[in-house]
């Protein structure tokens, strides 16, 4: 059986992004249902998939699995050879760390530059909360980058689920021309020359929008 990604707009759904980067890291065959959020029946149709009426959901032979952080966790042990965590006891500790972070937290990011790919305009003023989520974004870059990334461009030297759940983040700095220390931008534009993103992007830029 192929399995099945539930997706949301590639133009807006950040978690839906996620869990597709870390799919298209493993190489492994797959198909995309795209659910179009906002519309009169989205929740329905979500529900016809996934118990909590979100995506991402993935699809596999042996039944749904939902979230995208458990998703990429069932797609780390299903496919090993693929290295989706980086090498090493610790460098998995720290990696595990930042994308757990990043998907608990980073509220006042996600409220005030919501992803939208087509996006390119800085805001009047950047609030302050959201300035300060930024701040800690860049330090975690700059740890990762510093401690680990000496073997390629990523987070971790290769590209990882790290950089999967990063990768909104990375757009939402690059569509609201936030302006970043080097490395941090460095890591942007890291993002955007991964092919898996920039099929994404292209795909998220011919979509009609809400």
């Amino acid at each position: 059986m192929t399995m099945q990604l539930v997706i949301g707009n590639k133009r807006y759904s950040s978690w839906s992004l996620r869990a597709a980067l870390v799919l298209e890291l493993t190489e492994e065959p797959y198909a995309e249902v795209l659910i179009r959020l906002r519309e009169a029946d989205t929740h329905a149709r979500i529900l016809a998939y996934s118990p909590t009426g979100k995506v991402p959901l993935l699809i596999t032979e042996e039944g749904p699995v939902w979230d995208s952080l458990a998703i990429a966790e069932y797609l780390a042990e299903t496919y090993p050879q693929a290295h989706l965590w980086p090498r090493g006891e610790y460098a998995r500790a720290v990696a595990r760390s930042v994308c757990a972070e990043m998907h608990s937290g980073f509220v006042a990011l996600r409220t005030h530059l919501p992803m939208d790919l087509a996006h390119d305009q800085a805001l009047a003023e950047t609030p302050a909360d959201a300035l300060a989520d930024i701040e800690r974004i860049v330090a975690l870059w700059n740890q990762c980058r510093t401690r680990f990334g000496a073997d390629g461009a990523f987070l971790f030297g290769h590209a990882s689920i790290a950089d999967a759940f990063f990768a909104p983040v990375a757009a939402r700095l690059r569509s609201y021309r936030v302006e970043l220390p080097p490395l941090a931008a460095d890591y942007v534009a890291t993002i955007y020359q991964w092919p898996a993103f920039q099929r994404w992007l292209q795909a998220a830029l011919e979509e009609p929008s809400w």
